[in-house]
């Protein structure tokens, strides 16, 4: 008669393995390591760990749209990376899906352009809660040389003068219109980009919001103001966002002259997304590796 019960220890507490579970584990496990060996017994390269692109989410349709046809350049760029999507909220996948379909290991790289909440505790907390999955969370995009390349050729598009002379330069000046957030590394994150740019243009650039948390922020309306009283009366709105929706077309409208469009798909958002992902994955590897004489001496 087969027995009902688990095999148990010398305690009876504790189930062990039957044989036949025993030998299905220690199988699958071998399988496992065989997989790093080439027919020729060299160990193979593991695989690159999947790169997970962290958008925020709106219920504006094109911000979909162009993050999806962002994500489709990065796999352009690099075509034997697997590359996924997971969203933060308000959009489909939403990264704890993403993040629990996966396997094996990724690096999560966030789709925002500073230092904030969601980068802080929301992805670190969604990636906690996958314990099957080796993660890694890349720093936020900005501030960036790439992102001002991004930010310059959108105001290009949009009527910014390439030819903008010395007399021009003392009228003109750029709103860097961003989202907001409550935490100071955010808006330190956009000021030095504010700064970037007005490197790259030769004229000032003004860090504004469209949700001002901070006393000291300003909405993109009164930004615009202030640079008039200086004398700037040619303002150009460069929005800082990665896609279109309710916070971009907000700052968009308050332009007194020209708007940019957002960051969207453009080339050089998609290298920025695979540098972040290789600067996580080499600081992964630069880590020091914990041996066991190490364990037995913490």
């Amino acid at each position: 008669m087969t027995p009902s019960n688990p095999l148990r220890d010398e305690s009876g507490s504790t189930p062990l393995e039957s044989t036949a579970q025993l030998m299905d584990r220690i199988t699958s496990q071998l399988g496992s390591q065989l997989t790093l060996v080439s027919l020729d017994g060299r160990r193979r390269a593991a695989p690159a760990p999947a790169l997970v692109v962290v958008g925020h989410g709106s219920r504006d349709p094109r911000a979909l749209a162009t993050v999806t046809a962002l994500v489709e350049r990065v796999r352009e760029l690099r075509p034997g990376l697997t590359v996924r999507l997971g969203h933060i909220e308000l959009n489909e996948p939403l990264l704890t899906d993403t993040l629990a379909a996966a396997s094996g290991s990724a690096v999560l790289v966030p789709l925002l352009l500073g230092r904030g909440y969601h980068v802080k505790h929301d992805i670190p907390d969604a990636a906690a809660r996958a314990p099957h999955l080796g993660t890694r969370v890349a720093a936020p995009l900005g501030p960036h040389p790439l992102l001002v390349d991004a930010l310059h050729d959108r105001l290009i598009e949009a009527g910014w003068p390439t030819g903008l002379g010395r007399a021009g330069r003392r009228t003109a000046a750029v709103v860097l219109a961003a989202a907001g957030s409550r935490d100071p590394d955010s808006a330190t994150d956009t000021r030095r980009t504010a700064d970037l740019l007005a490197q790259r243009l030769g004229v000032p650039v003004v860090p504004a919001y469209a949700s001002t948390t901070a006393a000291s922020a300003l909405d993109v309306p009164a930004a615009v103001r202030a640079l008039s009283a200086r004398g700037r009366h040619r303002t150009a709105v460069a929005s800082y966002f990665t896609a279109p929706g309710r916070f971009a077309t907000q700052c968009a409208d308050a332009a007194p002259w020209l708007a940019s469009a957002p960051l969207g798909a453009h080339p050089a958002m998609a290298r920025l997304l695979l540098h972040r992902y290789d600067q996580a994955r080499a600081s992964a590897m630069a880590a020091p590796r914990v041996t066991s004489d190490r364990l037995a001496s913490v």
